[in-house]
């Protein structure tokens, strides 16, 4: 039988198939997720983006949905799966699924938190230090064979610097722990203070910024936060503060930080996301005082292993009648 992208050019299926729920994947996931997906399913791998007549063709069979973090799912292409019954995101972040158009349908929404908290929280730490520190500048002036010319330019101490936090969720909270390791004075800014937490409290991220020496932004995506680091907020926190970004691209205002850094109205910045990735200015790129990491935030083999286990469990726990393991909180 001929096949295409995945899918059959006809859709007859074949007898051991027959068993097996139709999953659409709507992104590149990581291979030993896709292994399992294929283990226990009929995969049909971003057909809706290569091959719209074989989307159409099985599209009344689509019960599932697999999707990645940074994955869109609009409600055109929820529309188009009227037996779809659950979408299941391998990352924390679920910005990119329009839930309101599932819930409206009765469609349950899954995602990865925890398992990755510690990983985004220590790559937030670790840019902080490597962008005051001047960690990759250093290792290339000993690579590029300048330090018989004499000593590397002085950087910026991190210890007993204070840091802010926007949004201080679960990896939030995991940032300003680790913070607090390295003698740093902690403050933050959320839609709500926090009741019984014991960090001070801004109400704005410009209110914040203007507090702290390094401003660390790690609170969701989505229209409710477009742009919230925006000019105002940069221009408080100043010509010796540095930004840290391991939220999503779209928190901050990437045109607003660019004129920042060439203007020196603040001293650097430290970024793991972007606003149209995986395509990054070349003003940033081009900057001595930035530090730039391609999404990493969750990127090591024991937590993908562990967001891989989790979104494949909730397509699991779904399909044999269980209790969900992790759904969002619009559609728990």
């Amino acid at each position: 039988m001929v096949q295409r992208h995945g899918v059959r050019a006809f859709p007859e299926r074949l007898e051991s198939e027959l068993s097996k729920p139709d999953v659409l994947v709507v992104a590149k996931l990581w291979p030993p997720m896709m292994e399992a997906l294929h283990g226990a399913f009929l995969v049909h791998d971003r057909i809706h983006q290569t091959d719209p007549a074989a989307l159409a063709a099985v599209a009344p069979r689509i019960r599932a949905m697999a999707a990645s973090g940074e994955s869109k799912v609009p409600r055109e292409l929820i529309a188009q799966l009227p037996a779809l019954e659950i979408i299941s995101v391998f990352g924390v972040g679920y910005d990119g699924v329009d839930v309101a158009a599932a819930r409206e349908r009765g469609i349950h929404v899954t995602h990865t938190p925890d398992v990755l908290t510690d990983d985004v929280a220590d790559l937030a730490l670790g840019l902080v230090l490597a962008v005051a520190r001047r960690i990759p500048q250093a290792d290339q002036y000993v690579r590029q064979g300048h330090w018989p010319e004499g000593p590397a330019p002085l950087a910026r101490k991190v210890s007993g610097a204070r840091l802010g936090v926007v949004g201080l969720g679960r990896i939030g909270q995991a940032i300003a722990q680790r913070a607090e390791a390295f003698g740093m004075a902690v403050a933050y800014t959320a839609r709500h203070e926090k009741v019984g937490c014991a960090y001070p409290y801004h109400p704005t991220p410009a209110a914040l910024a203007a507090a702290v020496d390094f401003l660390v932004v790690i609170t969701p995506g989505g229209a409710q936060t477009r742009k919230l680091i925006d000019t105002e907020v940069l221009t408080a926190l100043g010509p010796q503060g540095f930004l840290v970004n391991v939220a999503r691209g779209s928190v901050v205002d990437q045109a607003a930080l660019v004129e920042a850094l060439q203007a020196g109205r603040i001293a650097g910045a430290g970024l793991d996301v972007f606003e149209d990735e995986p395509d990054v200015p070349l003003a940033l790129r081009a900057m001595d005082n930035v530090v730039l990491t391609p999404h990493i935030g969750s990127a090591t083999w024991q937590t993908r292993r562990a967001m891989a286990d989790l979104a494949f469990g909730n397509l699991q726990a779904h399909f044999a009648g269980q209790p969900l393991l992790t759904p969002v909180p619009q559609t728990a």
